[in-house]
């Protein structure tokens, strides 16, 4: 079987295709034949040595496919079953924990750009009703934040307000699942084409953060005080305009490190005057994923992807992901 690898020291350079032996499921564990892989930001880490993995790591949090084979002591599959992985291995439910958070695949585990893997029982979920592989593999690292965001650490409620940032994978399922809980959404970006998009997409408003550097202001202007929850994606580069832009009393959600982000300020007065929460999240658990899979069979939501490549045009993806051209996911399909 062909796997995509990642050589140290890292570098999209060093991603190399591999021939391995096909392993066998041993009790405990189903084989899947994987279809498609998409890419966060997480991914791009890795890939240009980022975030250091062992010589010869696969890649790639996301993965959808099918069950090919079962070992023994596995209960809940069955052959031919569509499945997609979680981002963390071992998280099943409950609060976060170290034990919890240790398995990161396509980081500490191999990731899913591979045509076939053994992997625990319980580290899948199902796919959504009427997906496809590609659509499927969006899902399991962007889509669980937004809904962990939005849903779990935020409590949304329709008739609240919402402010995206940038028009990401994450970003966008956020902007759909918070439509389609009843909330209305704000959003930044830095192209005016991008900006026509999102309104099409039912945006109430948009502030290109290039032409505004003071957006959270503007933002809260737009909302006659600011919004209910806010996803903050840059870290270190937006956090001080996402507490411009949340009402007294909100809510958010820290996720990325987009941009300069690593480090910051924050605004403390400014952060205990408005009384907000702000939490740093990290994707979430299995249980998490099943509620959200749920929801999209309810809703019929479908993943908004940018582009698609090839098995062997990662490094390709990685590119077109750094040129901040797309608006929704990339994938990667085989």
């Amino acid at each position: 079987m062909k796997s995509v690898v990642v050589q140290q020291p890292g570098g999209l350079d060093q991603l190399a295709i591999v021939e391995r032996e096909k392993p066998q499921p041993k009790a405990g564990e189903i084989a899947v034949r994987w279809h498609a892989t998409s890419l966060n930001f997480h991914d791009y880490l890795v890939a240009i040595g980022g975030i250091p993995v062992a010589d010869g790591r696969i890649p790639m949090s996301d993965g959808a496919g099918e069950v090919i084979a079962i070992g023994e002591n596995v209960y809940d599959w069955k052959v031919g079953d569509q499945v997609m992985s979680l981002f963390f291995q071992d998280w099943l439910e409950g609060k976060p924990t170290f034990r919890k958070m240790v398995g990161v695949n396509g980081e500490t585990l191999d990731g899913f750009i591979t045509e076939m893997s053994c992997v625990p029982a319980y580290s899948v979920t199902k796919i959504p009703e009427g997906y496809d592989y590609a659509q499927a593999a969006t899902l399991p690292c962007a889509a669980a934040t937004a809904w962990r965001g939005l849903m779990v650490e935020g409590g949304l409620q329709a008739g609240e307000t919402v402010l995206i940032e940038g028009t990401g994978g994450m970003s966008i399922f956020a902007l759909q699942l918070a439509k389609s809980a009843g909330a209305k959404v704000y959003a930044t970006t830095s192209s005016n084409e991008k900006a026509e998009r999102l309104v099409d997409m039912g945006v109430a408003g948009v502030v290109n953060y290039k032409e505004d550097p003071k957006w959270g202001k503007t933002i809260a202007k737009m909302t006659n005080g600011g919004v209910d929850h806010v996803l903050d994606v840059g870290g270190g580069s937006t956090i001080r305009n996402s507490i411009e832009a949340a009402k007294i009393g909100g809510h958010i959600s820290s996720i990325g490190i987009l941009g300069n982000g690593r480090k910051g300020e924050l605004t403390f007065p400014k952060l205990f005057f408005k009384q907000l929460r702000l939490i740093g999240i990290a994707v979430g658990s299995k249980e998490m994923q099943e509620d959200m899979v749920k929801a999209i069979n309810i809703s019929g939501m479908k993943p908004v992807i940018s582009k698609t490549f090839a098995f062997d045009q990662l490094a390709d993806a990685f590119q077109y992901q750094a040129s901040g051209q797309h608006f929704g996911k990339i994938v990667v399909e085989w």
